[in-house]
């Protein structure tokens, strides 16, 4: 049975860092595109770093320089470094996977997600 499970989330001041993690079992542990979106209250969710089957990463552009994506090389555990945290930041973070092995940040290619886990940074 396929499933992702988050972890690492938290709150934190504005200018610290988080580093969140994802355990995929199943079917993702085989190998596939992975990535990380957010969703803020109110706003939808948006896409913010992807890596492929192949180890290609793609980050959003709001989060180059601060938040960077890795992948363990069993691509069994996903990874976010997220940096210089800012209060905007504070949302619930998703980790999902793809079938396709060259996915793109549309979360409509991805087919299995975790529950989240609450990201808070405080001014």
């Amino acid at each position: 049975q396929e499933q992702l499970v988050e972890s690492g989330g938290g709150s934190v001041q504005a200018g610290g860092s988080l580093r969140l993690s994802c355990a995929a079992s199943g079917y993702m542990d085989v190998g596939s595109s992975m990535a990380w979106f957010r969703q803020a209250p109110g706003k939808e969710r948006e896409g913010v770093a992807l890596i492929n089957y192949y180890g290609a990463t793609t980050h959003a552009d709001s989060f180059k320089g601060r938040f960077l994506i890795s992948r363990d090389m069993a691509k069994t555990t996903l990874s976010l470094q997220m940096n210089s945290l800012k209060p905007e930041d504070t949302a619930i973070y998703y980790c999902a996977a793809s079938r396709s092995p060259l996915a793109t940040l549309n979360p409509r290619e991805f087919v299995f997600w975790g529950r989240g886990t609450q990201v808070t940074v405080s001014s």
